[in-house]
């Protein structure tokens, strides 16, 4: 199938699509957004209507953009800010040696503005103190169930769901998915207040951090992963996380356990950007090592 339109991306500097739209992707089988074919596939709800973007590198470090469905033309207006377009790494020099080089290793790596507010918040509410893979089933259920069909060729990729259907479904359809009450609450919640969430792409990192903490469920974790991934802020740390403290502590200082207080002022040195070094850090899968067993997966809908 024919794009409805192609656009050629001149980047400002070097973009290396794994590390940067990698971590947008919520588990091994997101339904919205896939690597294959020799590059990325993403659907999503655009103000101009549904959309899917297949975006690939060329040979002489530019980018190609085939978009298809209403918001086509939406989606490749703002590709260059979903590739790091406003991300200004310039500054970014660290002191510590591992950082250095992971930075040196990856120098494509930028840091993505999805512009999609409400997806990114329904997508961190389902991993709100659940595993992974509990998260990621989650979130594939609610799509499959709630979602609608990408436009264009790829068969099994979809758009997530609309706020105002998020909204109005009762919770015995998300306890089907794997979603109990508390999380199910918390997404309703965000639904009604879609509109308002959306006006944090015109805020201050601040504003917007503040907006987002204002929604009953959205603690400190869920604001920072938000503006991280839909804002593009560089400088989200998400504190509350399981793995992230330990990840921090073990690649910067040789500690095997850490704290949100240590993760913090380890990364300290990079405030302005030390959600960028918290991507660098994951993109060298640099993890602490594990004591004890993974976290059970668990299956609501059988409770």
């Amino acid at each position: 199938m024919q794009p409805d339109l192609t656009r050629i991306l001149s980047p400002p500097g070097p973009v290396d699509l794994g590390d940067t739209l990698g971590p947008l992707r919520r588990g091994r089988g997101d339904p919205c957004l896939r690597s294959e074919g020799g590059g990325w596939w993403r659907a999503t709800r655009t103000p101009a209507g549904v959309a899917t973007g297949f975006l690939r590198p060329l040979e002489d470090g530019r980018l190609q953009l085939d978009a298809w469905g209403p918001g086509a033309e939406w989606l490749a207006g703002h590709a260059p800010v979903l590739t790091g377009g406003l991300d200004d790494p310039s500054d970014f020099r660290p002191r510590h040696p591992v950082l250095r080089a992971l930075q040196l290793r990856h120098p494509g790596l930028r840091i993505a503005r999805t512009e999609a507010v409400f997806e990114a918040a329904i997508a961190t509410v389902l991993e709100q103190k659940v595993s992974g893979p509990e998260a990621g089933q989650g979130w594939r259920r609610m799509v499959w169930a709630l979602g609608e069909r990408a436009p264009g060729p790829h068969p099994g990729l979809w758009v997530a769901p609309a706020p105002e259907l998020v909204a109005r479904t009762p919770y015995h359809v998300f306890h089907a998915f794997g979603i109990e009450r508390r999380r199910a609450d918390t997404l309703r919640r965000v639904a009604l207040t879609g509109g308002r969430l959306a006006e944090t792409l015109t805020m201050s990192p601040a504003a917007a951090r503040a907006r987002l903490l204002a929604v009953p469920g959205l603690g400190p974790w869920s604001a920072a992963e938000i503006a991280l991934v839909a804002l593009g802020d560089a400088d989200a740390v998400p504190v509350g996380d399981y793995h992230h403290p330990h990840m921090v502590a073990w690649a910067l200082a040789g500690e095997a356990r850490g704290s949100d207080e240590r993760m913090l002022e380890l990364l300290e040195p990079c405030r302005g950007h030390r959600g960028r070094a918290l991507r660098l850090l994951l993109a060298g899968g640099l993890m602490a090592p594990r004591r004890g067993p993974r976290m059970a997966l668990r299956d609501v809908a059988r409770m």
